[in-house]
C-alpha cells in the first residue's frame, strides 16, 4: 500500500520535531565542581548518569588549576565562571589564596593560564566570584572589596585591566552576583544589595546601593545568592535567614527597585510575613532558577536541605513552595549546602545537583525533581552523596553545557 505523500511529509515534519525535542532536552555533558582547596585546587568534571527515576552521577576527570584557595567562604559566590550558551569551550574557576582566575578550555581538558589582577586584590578570606560575557569577566575579591575587571581573549586567556570599588552599605563584601546584559547586580551579605553598569567593561555604579525589604524590615534577612530572569526583568536574592526567605526586585529600568519579601516558613522564630508556604528548610543563601523559569531552587545551608518556590517570571511574584528532606550525610561528614545546579537546560530541570561542603571531604547531592505547575516534590536519589574526592570544601557547582541565561 502506498504512504499518502501529505502523510508522509507529516511524518517526516514529526521525526524531525522529535528529534528536535530529544536533542535540546540532552542532559549536561558535566556537572563541574571548584575544590578552591588550601593544599591544591582542582576543577573536578561529572558526567550525569543513571535514569531519571534514579539519576546518579560519575566522575569523569579534573584539571588541576595550579592554584591555592581557601577552601570555604561564602555559600552563595559563584566560582565557577561560563558564558550562558551551548557552544562555549572556556571554563574559568577562582582561586581565592592565589588570588589568580584559571582559564580551562573544557575540550581539550587543558589548563590555559592563572591571571592575576592588581597586588591590591585580595580574596584570602571568603573567596572570588565571578560573573562573565563574551567581553569581560569580572571577578569579586572579598577582601579588598573590589571588582577586577578581565577582558576576555582568545583561548580562554584573561587580560587585567581595573578595578572597582565594591562594599556594602553596611560593611559586608560581596557574596554573589549574577549579570545580564549591561546590569551586574551584587549581594554584599550585610542586608544591602547594589547594581552596576557594565555596558563599558568596567562596572559603574547605578546609584542604587540600598538595604533589602527584609533587613530594612527585620534586621533578620541578609541577602546573599542573585539569580536574574532570561529577560532582564527580575532580580532573585536568597537571603541568609532564620527562615527561607527570597526577595525580589524589578530591575527593568536598569536599577534596582526596593526589594519584596517572600517568606517561605522554616525554621524557628522567623520574622516576616508568611504567604502560606511549605518550605521546611533554615537559611537560604544559594538560588537558582530553573530552565524554565518556573521554579526558584534554593539551598537550604543550615538545614542540609534543598527547597523550591514557584515563580511566575511575568508578574515577579513567588508563590508556594515545597522542601526535601535532610540530604544523606548531613553533619556526617558534611556540613552544609552550597550551590545548586540542574542536570537539563529544558523545563524544570529534571535533577538538582547540590554542593555538600565538608571541612575535610566533600560531595554533591543528587535530587530528583517532580512539578505538575501547583505541588513540586523534591526526592534525593539513592545513588546521592557522590564523593567529590579532590575537593577539600565544594561549595560552587555549574553545567556544562550551562543554561542559556
Amino acid at each position: 500500500m502506498k504512504f499518502p505523500l501529505r502523510l508522509l511529509l507529516m511524518a517526516i515534519v514529526s521525526a524531525t520535531l522529535m528529534s528536535s525535542i530529544v536533542v535540546a532536552q540532552a542532559p549536561a555533558s558535566y556537572i563541574i565542581s571548584n575544590a578552591d582547596g588550601t593544599t591544591h585546587s582542582y576543577v573536578s568534571f561529572f558526567a550525569p548518569s543513571g535514569t531519571q527515576s534514579a539519576p546518579s552521577l560519575t566522575f569523569s576527570f579534573d584539571v588541576n588549576t595550579l592554584g591555592i584557595g581557601v577552601g570555604g567562604g561564602f555559600f552563595a559566590l559563584p566560582r565557577i565562571a561560563m558564558l550562558p550558551n551551548q557552544s562555549t569551550n572556556c571554563l574559568y574557576a577562582s582561586n581565592a589564596q592565589t588570588a589568580d582566575v584559571a582559564g580551562i578550555n573544557i575540550q581539550s581538558r587543558t589548563l590555559t593560564g592563572n591571571f592575576a589582577a592588581s597586588d591590591t586584590d585580595i580574596a584570602d578570606a571568603q573567596g572570588i566570584g565571578m560573573a562573565v560575557n563574551s567581553n569581560y569577566l569580572y571577578a569579586a575579591y572579598t577582601t579588598s572589596n573590589t571588582i577586577a575587571t578581565f577582558s576576555v581573549q582568545a583561548g580562554c586567556q584573561l587580560t587585567f585591566l581595573n578595578d572597582t570599588p565594591a562594599a556594602g552599605l553596611n560593611g559586608g563584601s560581596i557574596t554573589g552576583m549574577a549579570l545580564h546584559g549591561s546590569m551586574l547586580v551584587v549581594a554584599y551579605g550585610d542586608g544591602s544589595i547594589e547594581s552596576f553598569n557594565v555596558s563599558n567593561g568596567t562596572p559603574v555604579s547605578n546609584g542604587d546601593a540600598q538595604n533589602s525589604t527584609g533587613y530594612t524590615s527585620y534586621h533578620a534577612n541578609f541577602p546573599e545568592g542573585v539569580d536574574i530572569t532570561s529577560d532582564g526583568h527580575w532580580a532573585i536574592f536568597g537571603d541568609s535567614s532564620i527562615r527561607t526567605t527570597l526577595e525580589v526586585s524589578d530591575i527593568s529600568s536598569g536599577h534596582l527597585a526596593p526589594t519584596k519579601l517572600y517568606n517561605l516558613g522554616g525554621g524557628a522564630n522567623a520574622v516576616g510575613p508568611s504567604i502560606g508556604a511549605r518550605a521546611t528548610g533554615v537559611n537560604s543563601g544559594a538560588v537558582r532558577l530553573s530552565p524554565d523559569q518556573t521554579l526558584i531552587y534554593i539551598g537550604n545551608n543550615e538545614s542540609g536541605s534543598v527547597s523550591a518556590a514557584f515563580f511566575n517570571a511575568t508578574t515577579g511574584k513567588v508563590g508556594s513552595s515545597c522542601s526535601s528532606p535532610r540530604l544523606t550525610g548531613f553533619y556526617n561528614p558534611w556540613a552544609f549546602t552550597g550551590s545548586l545546579v540542574t542536570r537539563d537546560n529544558t523545563g524544570t530541570g529534571g535533577v538538582l545537583y547540590v554542593g555538600e561542603y565538608g571541612y575535610v571531604s566533600s560531595y554533591i547531592g543528587v535530587v530528583k525533581i517532580q512539578s505538575n505547575g501547583m505541588t513540586c516534590t523534591l526526592t534525593e536519589s539513592s545513588a546521592s552523596e557522590v564523593p567529590d574526592t579532590l575537593s577539600e570544601g565544594t561549595l560552587s557547582l555549574a553545567a556544562y553545557p550551562p543554561r542559556t541565561f
